[in-house]
């Protein structure tokens, strides 16, 4: 199993910024709700710390306090930018450290959290709008996949 000591102090701070960076870019998607999206993403890690020993690697990220790289951007187009970058340094990172079964745990925990930031808030009348849909689309291809799957 892959931990925190198979990986330097600057590949660990990669892989760590991936789920808050893809969390910010869908809280950024739509207008409004900002305060319940930024508590999904808390809310996400609680969640997955609860799953404690499913991975060792995981449990390492969840554990440590999800911090929004506060220099993502200015606009929504930046954010999304930044922290797309932020999602394949943290995958490659992973990809050449980690098993595989390691990866698709973080590309699914990327996700999930991506989904729940969505559903935080009702826009438009819909649990998940247009934009943000789109943009975790990016998140899954930015993970490496298709931009079908879902959580």
């Amino acid at each position: 199993m892959t931990g925190k000591s198979d990986f330097t102090e600057q590949e660990w701070d990669s892989v760590l910024q991936g789920p808050p960076a893809a969390g910010t870019i869908v809280a950024t998607a739509s207008r409004g709700g900002t305060f319940r999206e930024s508590f999904a993403i808390a809310k996400s890690y609680t969640e997955a710390r609860q799953e404690h020993g499913a991975s060792e690697l995981l449990d390492a990220i969840v554990s440590a306090k999800p911090e929004v790289d506060r220099h993502l951007g200015h606009s929504p187009a930046e954010v999304k930018s930044q922290g797309l970058q932020h999602v394949r340094d943290a995958v490659q990172v992973l990809e050449s450290k980690a098993t595989p079964d390691e990866v698709d745990d973080y590309r699914r925990f990327v996700l999930t959290l991506a989904d729940k930031v969505a559903n935080a808030h009702t826009e438009d009348g819909v649990a998940v709008s247009g934009p943000e849909q789109a943009v975790i689309a990016d998140i899954t291809e930015a993970l490496g996949g298709s931009g079908t799957e879902k959580p």
